[in-house]
């Protein structure tokens, strides 16, 4: 299935406010999608007989530290069957003053390989994933203080008496 086809399907099933526009410039296509939808989403991608993109590679979080200061997760995901590989991304603005995590819909009950991904988005970028069984740091000590992949970032001159700068 080309990836005019997988739009086609998603707007059909979703209706147009799905797909919230396209990459197309890059080495693999990727797919704007509504972040309220995106369980929604991959639910479908997996279990249509016409796409079967039964394997989630990766999910990577990003910070694009822009005038919106938007959080976006990026999925990559894999058909085995049928050779093909899809890439789905999501955004939203988040409040820079405010102390709440940039939240997004977690779908580790569609892709259990989820789990870990999402922790990881969690732990170095704040990321929260609403739904998510046991979202906890995985990298970094539980007492860790910030998230150290946000534009953002501070470093620390030390944790608990050493020097880490």
């Amino acid at each position: 299935m080309s990836f005019e086809d997988v739009k086609k399907l998603l707007t059909e099933k979703f209706g147009d406010g799905v797909i919230v526009g396209e990459q197309t410039n890059g080495l693999q296509p990727a797919l704007l999608i509504n972040p309220d939808d995106i369980a929604s989403v991959c639910l479908e991608l997996r279990d249509n007989p016409k796409t079967y993109f039964d394997f989630l590679s990766s999910i990577t979080g990003v910070h694009y530290n822009d005038d919106t200061n938007r959080y976006g997760v990026v999925y990559h995901l894999a058909s085995i069957p049928y050779k093909t590989q899809l890439t789905l991304k999501i955004s939203k603005p988040h409040d820079k003053e405010s102390a709440a995590l940039p939240e997004f819909l977690s779908i580790n009950h569609v892709y259990r390989t989820a789990d870990w991904h999402e922790r990881e988005a969690y732990d170095l970028l704040g990321i929260y994933f609403e739904g998510h069984p046991d979202l906890r740091r995985i990298l970094l000590p539980d007492d860790w203080e910030g998230f150290p992949l946000r534009k953002d970032y501070k470093n620390a001159e030390y944790y608990k008496g050493i020097r880490i700068d």
